[in-house]
């Protein structure tokens, strides 16, 4: 794509690498961005989209390389050098206060005031409908950002965005909580910031949304530029056949593997969150014992709210469940689904799945006592003792004692113990919701193993992950999530990557 003059470029990166420990994050990518277009970035996870947003933004300064701002070359420090270059970025993860106002999120941090004078209240809220009326927004100045839908928090980002003068806006999955309608709105503005002359960074996984809105696509591949191309030349096999290329996926299955009967069965599973948007849409699925069943899908596919479902952490949902042909009433709170046999790995193991201050013993023990570890009121050293140290002997967890607290172990480490944790449990199904998230190539290998083993035992395993080459690597049958929906249940010899990618933009 070479035909459009210079003056078109609005910014580029030469050769801009990233270097973690271990690590190459990007490496000489260079990168273009087209004036008042929608340039479209995609990858899979782990290309290095993210860390070169993050370097556009200033959030992260690059190793080596160089940028250049209309023609000319820029260094830029943090994110307040980055927005006064023109730059600003809208997160995945919304960055409002609930209990301000409209007008006060957009000019937080940045208030209209001189001196030791009051807050220019009026004239940001002049401003902020300034800026709403340029989104096409009905929305009062005034409201409480707690009162609004998603999809109008979602437009409060960008104009707090826009109140810093952004030529540039980088959109990092702006559609991951959206419902159709909201996109649809999201779509209309966008088009109109691009005629106004604003640069759309559009970072997504949804390739359909991506034809719609996309002007330029680039694609980057392990940490190094792909492809470009214009939107209106290429067609999604394309999108998929740059993104994926031609890598070995490994096999960490043995070939003729068995499974016995039923563990869990589910039935028309919908759940409706609390913006009225379904994140489960009538799901239905069973795993036998001994299977592994890998659950594909992006950000927003419903993933996580269908694991919610099953352990009860989500109680307002619809359909039926089964664990070994016994009812699992709704009513049923994530403790006695536990006892019944489920056992969840979550997603944020630092949020949501560790004590941080506690010892690596008592991670590991802490949801077992009452099953093997009380006796009375009162917990029996010896035989946690002797638990704890099995545990960390067969999962292969390097701690140096088991008193020592869990956040001094690195990510893998980490992770192993609270599997262990959950295997203390007996369970009958174990969920692992993106179990390798944010652990190094090695230790991913010890966690997929781990998997096999348990299987292996009997144990059914269900796990979730957003990585082609992972849920290849270790599933024995691939269910495909997209907008809530189950759209694929593929057998792994089966299985083609490209048709897993399709089936995951099909229900946006």
């Amino acid at each position: 794509m070479n035909d459009n003059p210079a003056e078109d470029i609005i910014l580029s990166t030469h050769g801009i690498s990233m270097l973690f420990p271990g690590t190459v994050a990007l490496d000489k990518v260079d990168y273009r961005v087209w004036r008042g277009k929608v340039n479209v970035i995609i990858g899979e996870n782990g290309a290095g989209k993210s860390t070169l947003m993050k370097i556009l933004a200033g959030v992260q300064q690059p190793s080596l390389g160089e940028m250049w701002l209309d023609g000319k070359q820029v260094k830029i420090a943090n994110t307040r050098d980055a927005a006064a270059h023109g730059i600003g970025m809208v997160h995945q993860e919304l960055n409002l206060f609930e209990n301000l106002s409209v007008a006060e999120n957009i000019f937080l941090g940045r208030e209209l005031q001189k001196g030791v004078m009051p807050i220019n209240e009026a004239e940001q809220e002049s401003r902020a409908a300034e800026l709403l009326k340029r989104l096409d927004q009905p929305i009062s100045p005034r409201e409480l950002v707690g009162n609004l839908k998603v999809g109008q928090q979602q437009l409060i980002e960008i104009a707090k965005a826009l109140a810093e003068d952004a030529d540039i806006l980088i959109l990092d999955e702006p559609t991951s909580a959206l419902s159709k309608t909201e996109v649809d709105i999201l779509f209309r503005v966008i088009r109109e910031l691009t005629r106004q002359g604003v640069s759309i960074i559009y970072i997504s996984h949804r390739l359909e949304e991506l034809m719609a809105i996309g002007d330029v696509i680039t694609i980057l591949r392990d940490g190094k530029f792909q492809a470009e191309a214009k939107v209106q030349d290429i067609d999604v096999p394309w999108i998929v056949r740059e993104m994926l290329g031609s890598d070995p996926v490994s096999n960490f299955l043995e070939p003729g593997r068995t499974f016995g009967a039923p563990v869990l069965e589910a039935e028309h599973i919908t759940c409706v969150n609390g913006a009225g948007n379904t994140v489960v849409n009538d799901v239905s699925f069973q795993v036998n014992a001994g299977e592994i069943v890998g659950i594909y899908g992006l950000m927003g596919a419903g993933r996580t709210e269908l694991f919610e479902c099953m352990l009860g952490t989500e109680r307002n949902y619809l359909g039926k469940l089964w664990l070994d042909s016994k009812p699992v009433p709704q009513r049923l709170t994530t403790a006695e689904r536990i006892r019944m046999g489920m056992s969840l790995v979550p997603e944020d193991r630092k949020r949501t799945g560790i004590f941080p201050g506690s010892s690596v013993a008592s991670n590991l023990t802490i949801a077992s006592l009452w099953r093997r570890l009380q006796r009375g009121f009162a917990i029996e050293q010896k035989a946690e003792q002797e638990v704890v140290a099995s545990t960390i002997g067969n999962l292969s967890i390097k701690v140096s004692t088991p008193d020592v607290e869990i956040q001094a172990l690195s990510g893998g480490n980490q992770q192993k113990v609270v599997i262990g944790r959950s295997l203390l449990t007996n369970p009958k199904v174990l969920f692992l919701d993106e179990p390798t998230r944010g652990i190094d190539v090695g230790a991913k290998a010890d966690v997929f193993r781990m998997m096999v083993q348990l299987s292996q035992e009997g144990i059914a395993v269900v796990f979730s992950t957003s990585d082609l080459k992972e849920i290849m690597a270790v599933s024995d049958r691939i269910l495909v999530m997209s907008g809530g929906k189950l759209t694929a249940d593929i057998v792994r010899d089966r299985a083609e990557e490209s048709a897993l990618v399709t089936a995951s933009a099909q229900g946006f």
